[in-house]
């Protein structure tokens, strides 16, 4: 029998060796780790090294990748020997093996799998130094102290560590138990000396360390706090069993619901109401005082205990007094009051307050919130107002429901709030100007307030309760009816209010305007005097809008000039100052708007027309002119659709009637350019209502005519010379007075809209009811005989 030897396995490696792609962190020489592998031809390799020696190399991959090469592996990785092999049912095997030495691949064999690879060992580089000695010392500490404080280090860690003999051992073990980064286990992997790789280990164990010191801190400021809240509880609990054993008063929260629990009962609620209370009182009284939710709760019964539950005592105003506040606080607008008042009397004489809703509709300035005030003072309740305007979640309006912290009730119930009054009257200003978006539409969640129908039982979606609306009075606001939707205008008594003329503007200035800016800015009551001349310059030449506001900006700051003199020491403190023309255009500058005599029709191809806005009523002058060329017809002057088509019905309407009556041949339109304009370029315009101004400027530029002065018109033209009525005649007319027009064309279908007319509006102005574009002609140039013959062949 022949002599047998044993022999270190390390000299049975195999020089050529199949490769292993591994996913996760590489595998230090000298570690015995099960291995999962799930790829089939990773499988197939397993088998095969299994069948044969058993070795197989194990190398990481650079960058992940379906089917990986030898080039996306790390040169360096580790010999293994497969010692057990288990197949799993998915068609994976889960082997267990040893590693024995680091390699190095020399040249590849099989690119792709399976990867084959000529395969060099590395030796460690040792250096039998006092420096290696004290090294392995220090890493063997330094991990003890990690592994005490650590529990995922297990007994068997420790003892394996205290057993290894080599120091590249010992470090190749510490580096593959460290939490650090695959990246940084091959870069220790990939070194042969053994004290570098000590001391890059040293390194991360140092790490290790400082990471380990801020988690025992973070944990230990963690506890103490949490035993500082179970230790103030307990304190808590126990100062509470004394305080009842003495008979004292109880803490804040206690307190607090007991004030909740009688304001409840109080209040007397029945049904719905009181169960739904009570849960909420019984849940406040269990809940901690430090959570979210006790604070949501909190302020849920401070709002409902707060909301004016019970009903209100009977209305009690005289209509004498009501129209004299109305009277005291508003100059001219009879009939405004007057609607008013027949509103208020009807109220009470029916003794009914429910579903009550005025829309008070009209330009900015001219009174419409101060009015709503008057409104309030009058009946002798309290006045809560708020704005619409841009308003694009319905959530403002229904409140939020109380599913987060700050959640809050809607502007209805938080005005009730503040009021504490179950019947007063509330203004929402702006309700023409609210928007959609995908939070809701506002409109439609004020519809359900304004309804007397719903409103008796509207639930506020913070509230979740039935509140009784229908004794509140209602007051809106809008510029222009144009885009209140139809429903909610159905529901209001609407009371326009057109704006002022300049007369009346004085009288309002002198009685509220000057008295309440002087005081605002400081001056005594009569220390400034204006003539009526001054007055009316302020009007007319820097705030001719329908209402007052700009007026009133104006007079602040010829006040605040005199302030500053006076300050200055520029004036004597009780002077009396007469500003005139002169001195007014030195502290506004110059007048803002034009002269009237620059919005006449003073040349052939101009007219004059109304228009009514939301801003009021305006003069426009409308002006056409001819050029040599191809035949044609341009408009400009920012028109709207319907306004284009008016143009368009216009000029077809001029060309028909010049070619009939023989005015004009047809070779003249063939030859002609019209151009068609209509000033103030920058503001948008649209309507029909200027239809006959228009027909007119173009027969005033075919004929070479102008029409007669101071004349202005309104009316829409259709395509076979009717003359249709339009709308805000009163505005329209008020326009026409404050730039100066004495007569002024109107559809004979708005001759009832006349007697809405105050008469000194009416004063001064000749109406001419028209009902067809020959008519317009007549008054315009005065008849002649061709135009004669043109009209009845029409």
């Amino acid at each position: 029998m022949p002599e047998q030897t044993i022999v270190p396995i390390e000299q049975l490696l195999p020089n050529k060796l199949f490769l292993i792609p591994l996913m996760g962190r590489p595998i230090f020489p000298g570690i015995f780790t099960p291995v999962m592998i799930n790829n089939p031809d990773d499988v197939k390799v397993i088998e095969e090294a299994y069948s044969g020696d058993g070795f197989v190399g194990i190398s990481m991959i650079r960058t992940e990748s379906e089917q990986p090469t030898v080039s996306d592996l790390h040169e360096v990785g580790t010999v293994a020997r497969i010692i057990k092999k288990i197949n799993l049912p998915d068609g994976g095997v889960n082997i267990f093996i040893s590693t024995l030495k680091r390699f190095h691949v020399r040249k590849i064999v099989s690119e792709r799998l399976p990867m084959l690879a000529i395969i060099d060992y590395l030796e460690d580089e040792e250096d039998d130094t006092f420096e290696v000695k004290a090294l392995t010392r220090a890493l063997i500490g330094e991990m003890k102290e990690i592994s005490e404080n650590n529990p995922l280090f297990s007994e068997e860690m420790r003892l394996n560590m205290i057993n290894i003999d080599h120091p590249g051992k010992i470090a190749d073990f510490i580096a593959s138990i460290l939490n650090i980064e695959k990246a940084d286990q091959q870069r220790i992997l990939e070194i042969k000396n053994v004290r570098q790789r000590m001391e890059q280990v040293l390194v991360f164990i140092k790490k290790e360390q400082e990471l380990l010191r801020v988690q025992k801190k973070i944990q230990t400021e963690i506890n103490s706090r949490i035993e500082k809240n179970q230790r103030d509880y307990f304190l808590r609990e126990e100062l509470k069993a004394i305080k009842e054993e003495l008979g004292i008063t109880t803490d804040a929260k206690s307190s607090e619901y007991q004030k909740f629990k009688e304001k409840v009962e109080a209040l007397k609620f029945e049904g719905e109401i009181k169960e739904a209370v009570d849960g909420e009182l019984e849940k406040f009284a269990l809940m901690d005082s430090n959570s979210g939710e006790y604070i949501v709760t909190r302020n849920y019964l401070e709002t409902i205990v707060n909301l004016p539950w019970h009903e209100p005592a009977p209305e009690a105003y005289e209509l004498a007094s009501a129209r004299s506040v109305l009277d005291g606080d508003h100059y001219g607008l009879d009939d405004v009051k007057k609607r008013i008042i027949e509103y208020l009397a009807v109220r009470k004489l029916k003794k009914d307050t429910k579903g009550s809703i005025i829309l008070l509709v009209g330009p900015p300035g001219v009174g419409k919130t101060s009015v709503g005030r008057s409104i309030a003072r009058a009946m002798n309740k309290p006045f809560f107002r708020f704005s619409v305007g841009g308003m694009r979640d319905e959530a403002e309006i229904k409140g939020h429901r109380r599913t987060y912290i700050g959640a809050m009730p809607g502007k209805i119930i938080q005005g009730l709030k503040i009021v504490k009054h179950k019947a007063p009257v509330f203004m929402i200003d702006e309700v023409d100007k609210m928007g959609q978006s995908y939070q809701g539409d506002p409109s439609s969640a004020l519809l359900e307030v304004l309804d007397p129908e719903q409103n008796v039982s509207f639930r506020d979606h913070y509230l979740d309760l039935p509140f009784d609306l229908s004794n509140i009075l209602f007051i809106l606001t809008a510029n222009t009816l144009d885009h209140i939707p139809g429903p909610l205008m159905d529901r209001a008594e609407v009371i326009q209010l057109s704006g002022y003329i300049d007369t009346e503007k004085l009288e309002i200035a002198r009685k509220y305007l000057i008295p309440r800016s002087l005081e605002r800015n400081g001056l005594g009551k009569s220390q400034v005097k204006y003539s009526a001349d001054s007055l009316l310059f302020i009007a007319n030449g820097y705030a001719r809008e329908a209402g007052v506001r700009n007026f009133e900006k104006n007079l602040d700051k010829i006040h605040r000039k005199y302030a500053t003199k006076i300050v200055f020491g520029e004036s004597e403190a009780k002077e009396k100052f007469s500003p005139g023309k002169v001195e007014i255009e030195e502290m506004l500058g110059k007048p803002v708007f034009r002269e009237d005599g620059e919005k006449k029709a003073d040349r052939p191809g101009t007219a004059v027309g109304l228009a009514w806005t939301s801003m009021g009523g305006d003069t426009l002058i409308i002006e056409a002119i001819t050029n040599p060329g191809k035949e044609g017809f341009s408009l400009t002057g920012q028109m709207g659709d319907v306004m284009k088509e008016s143009a368009s019905i216009a000029w077809s309407w001029v060309k028909h009637y010049l070619t009939e009556s023989g005015a004009i041949t047809n070779d003249w339109y063939e030859k002609q350019t019209i151009h068609l304009h209509i000033p103030e370029g920058a503001t948008p315009k649209d309507g029909p209502s200027a239809g006959i101004t228009m027909a007119t400027a173009l027969l005033s530029l075919a004929r070479g005519k102008t029409i007669r002065k101071a004349l202005a018109m309104t009316g829409e033209l259709s395509l076979t010379g009717q003359v249709l009525p339009i709308g805000g005649l009163k505005e329209k007319t008020i326009a026409a007075r404050r730039n100066g027009i004495k007569e002024i064309i109107i559809p004979k279908a708005n001759v009832r809209d006349l007697d809405d007319i105050p008469e000194h509006v009416k004063k001064g102005v000749a109406f001419h009811p028209v009902t067809r574009m020959e008519d317009v002609i007549e008054i315009a140039f005065g008849k002649s005989k061709k135009d004669t013959r043109a009209a009845s062949k029409n």
